[in-house]
């Protein structure tokens, strides 16, 4: 085979495995897939710390165990919808170079402040439970708060991404 003939193949619109010949679009589709499912599994397992924190105080407001699952389950869906934004909203607000608002900038900020806010309840859990540390009510009702807030702020992002139209700038 020749060199210049090399490059083209590499190239091309489908890959080979095996004997089987699979779009490229769909090995696309397959890994940006697998991606959102380890985002849901980080998801998840921050809401486990966060839930094991919760559950762990003692005389509060999250005695039963439903809140690790619940905890769990609100992180793997705010880390699936929230996380990874379509990349059209991201392309359109990057490249805009006017100044007029068109909204797509806003659902950036929520998602960033959601994973934030997420993020720092995670860590806040992770540090009560490996310091074995038993704090007042206040401070676990930020890390709660931090917890909702920012998943919320995660799933409000997401679906607003996933909604947005983008209007054609074709004049």
């Amino acid at each position: 085979m020749k060199t210049s003939n090399a490059a083209p193949s590499a190239f091309s619109l489908t890959r080979y495995a095996g004997h089987l010949r699979i779009a490229r679009s769909s090995l696309i589709k397959s890994a940006h897939l697998l991606e959102r499912i380890g985002l849901a599994a980080v998801g998840a397992s921050c809401g486990l710390y966060v839930g094991a924190a919760l559950l762990r105080q003692k005389g509060g407001l999250f005695e039963s165990g439903w809140i690790v699952l619940l905890t769990m389950l609100y992180g793997a869906l705010s880390y699936y919808v929230g996380i990874d934004l379509s990349r059209t909203i991201a392309r359109r607000s990057i490249s805009s170079t006017s100044e007029e608002y068109d909204g797509s900038e806003m659902v950036e900020i929520m998602s960033a402040a959601g994973t934030f806010g997420a993020a720092i309840a995670a860590a806040l859990s992770v540090s009560i439970l490996v310091l074995d540390q038993t704090l007042p009510n206040g401070l676990v009702a930020f890390v709660a708060g931090c917890w909702v807030i920012g998943s919320s702020l995660q799933v409000a992002a997401g679906t607003m991404a996933r909604n947005y139209e983008v209007p054609d700038n074709k004049d």
